[in-house]
């Protein structure tokens, strides 16, 4: 009967022993993890370095607003591409037919334009109401990848 115990107090040792390593491994993984995230940072930051970015004043709009015909400055027709990303812009700013990458909603063409859009605003197309409501107008940057 003593010799059980002796066997259990070895055995608990080596699993110590054992689980200590796994644990500086995985640190050692999630380091590496880290790293790996920090390049698509930087890459990020080149693709704002090679194309202008601007802070505009954001607001949102739908393809069926009073007066609107769901067809864009450009021809794009939002009622029928509901899911198309475009941008109103101050074509003195941003020309259309720009392709621009917008903060919180991706890129996007800057295809259409608005009375009220002067200067450094900006006006998102969402094809939900509600959507644009709660969007309210937010500051955000906005990078012009490409121009026409």
């Amino acid at each position: 009967e003593a010799a059980e115990p002796v066997e259990e107090e070895t055995t608990e040792e080596v699993v110590e022993e054992e689980a200590a390593e796994p644990v500086e491994e995985e640190t050692t993984e999630e380091v590496v993890e880290e790293e790996e995230a920090e390049p698509v940072q930087a890459q990020t930051s080149s693709n704002e370095v090679e194309g202008e970015t601007i802070n505009m004043e954001a607001t949102a709009y739908t393809a069926y607003c009073v007066g609107c015909s769901g067809v864009t400055a450009t021809g794009i027709d939002l009622r029928a591409n509901p899911n198309q990303l475009v941008v109103a812009v101050d074509p003195n700013v941003i020309p259309l037919g720009s392709t621009v990458h917008v903060e919180g909603y991706g890129q996007a063409i800057a295809g259409d334009t608005g009375g009220a859009i002067q200067g450094n605003k900006i006006d998102l197309f969402m094809p939900e109401r509600g959507d644009a409501v709660n969007f309210g107008r937010q500051n955000v940057n906005v990078t012009i990848i490409d121009t026409p």
